[in-house]
């Protein structure tokens, strides 16, 4: 198999990295997906660092042992705690990818907001990785972050657009911590399961930021620049999770179709 045949990798903690996946498949219909969500140690949220990186770097190498041309790391949490440790032991044999950094590069080409709000996972806003990199590129912007560690688990159990969702987002929208905020970065990849909800709430007088379409745009120019973009015919498509929940598999076919194939893989026997 030529290197430009081999499938892309994709990980996260459970089905908010199919939100990138299905993005990714829109951009680039010709590339062959390889998706691996780590149901059984989701929420990555409210897990230490340590168990974040060692998750993180085992998916990776198996991404890799998949023959994958390049890993993307679609979880914001293991993208502030364990990109760099994925990139270190892999960086030299494939490319590694994070949705965060697109952002950042997105939010400061843009150049029109003077104060943007973050929402995230407990572990993504105690990071403050999104502050320290969005204060970098715009040093007069001023960050609001508010962690929301309910909304990723709520979602991976199917409950959004219902009475439950809009009481929990409602709820966390009104902090005054992300008071006059002119943009809403979501700093989850489950978040864009929501963001009707969430646009609804601002009734769209502020800009939400869905970095999905951000980041696979990204990784098609990333690819594009390395030449490893596939000309070719595309491949089969494969799915892998560390346990199968009924949720999970759901939300697959909604993205995916109900040809996929949904594969149990333990990788910490």
């Amino acid at each position: 198999m030529s290197l430009t045949n081999k499938p892309i990798g994709i990980f996260d903690s459970g089905i908010g990295g199919l939100t990138v996946a299905s993005a990714i498949r829109k951009v680039l219909p010709n590339e062959t997906l390889i998706y691996f969500g780590d149901t059984a140690h989701m929420p990555y949220g409210d897990k230490s660092a340590e168990a974040i990186k060692y998750y993180s770097l085992k998916i990776g190498k198996f991404l890799q042992q998949m023959d994958c041309k390049t890993i993307v790391i679609a979880c914001n949490t293991a993208s502030s705690l364990g990109y760099q440790d994925v990139k270190d032991f892999l960086g030299d044999k494939l490319p590694v990818m994070n949705v965060i950094d697109p952002v950042v590069d997105f939010i400061s080409r843009q150049k029109k907001y003077n104060q943007i709000g973050v929402i995230g996972t407990k572990a993504t806003i105690k990071s403050a990785i999104y502050q320290r990199k969005l204060l970098a590129a715009v040093p007069d912007l001023v960050v609001k972050s508010l962690a929301t560690p309910l909304l990723a688990p709520m979602i991976e159990e199917g409950f959004y657009e219902n009475k439950i969702s809009k009481t929990i987002i409602d709820s966390y929208l009104s902090s005054p911590k992300l008071k006059n905020i002119e943009a809403l970065i979501l700093a989850c990849t489950h978040y864009p399961l929501i963001q009707n909800e969430i646009n609804q709430y601002y009734g769209s007088k502020i800009d939400i930021i869905n970095t999905t379409e951000i980041v696979a745009n990204d990784v098609k120019m990333q690819l594009q620049e390395k030449g490893l973009l596939n000309l070719g015919k595309k491949g089969k498509d494969q799915f892998f999770v560390s346990d199968k929940t009924s949720s999970f598999e759901n939300s697959t076919r909604i993205f995916f179709g109900n040809k996929i194939n949904l594969q149990q893989k333990n990788l910490w026997i």
